[in-house]
């Protein structure tokens, strides 16, 4: 599965995500409204993923002219019910001259969009990157097509 898919939470199986419909089924049988409650609380979350992946797409890594999101360098994005985001990301190099710099950007880029509550960045190296991770878009702005 592409990474984007499973951004987006398609086979999600693996990834800690909850299905809506599980969710509203087990309120159901319970008898009450908490099922759709949550489902709901799951649902707005989820509405913030698209407007997250859009700031991450604002960042750029001085270096290459590509936005870190289509270089691959976001490996999960979390997001709790009320709003709090978790973001592992990477970089090309562990030398990468801006280390300290870029989670920083991250943070700051996801906190601009509206609804987000508290933003933390964990930068990790495992797996590394590799281009294999790049979009499309990017390897063929990089020439790499």
């Amino acid at each position: 599965m592409n990474r984007l898919a499973r951004f987006a939470g398609f086979g999600s199986d693996d990834h800690g995500m909850v299905d809506r419909d599980d969710v509203v089924a087990a309120g159901a049988a319970a008898g009450d409204n908490a099922g759709a409650e949550a489902a709901q609380a799951l649902d707005d979350a989820e509405s913030l993923r698209e407007p997250i992946i859009a700031a991450l797409r604002q960042v750029h890594d001085p270096e290459i002219p590509v936005n870190i999101y289509d270089l691959g360098l976001i490996y999960k994005i979390d997001i709790a019910d009320n709003g709090d985001v978790d973001v592992d990301m990477t970089l090309t190099a562990p030398a990468c001259p801006v280390a300290g710099l870029m989670p920083v950007m991250v943070k700051d880029a996801v906190k601009t969009v509206d609804g987000v509550g508290e933003v933390a960045v964990e930068l990790v190296w495992d797996p590394p990157w590799s281009p294999d991770t790049m979009s499309d878009e990017a390897k063929l702005t990089l020439g790499m097509f």
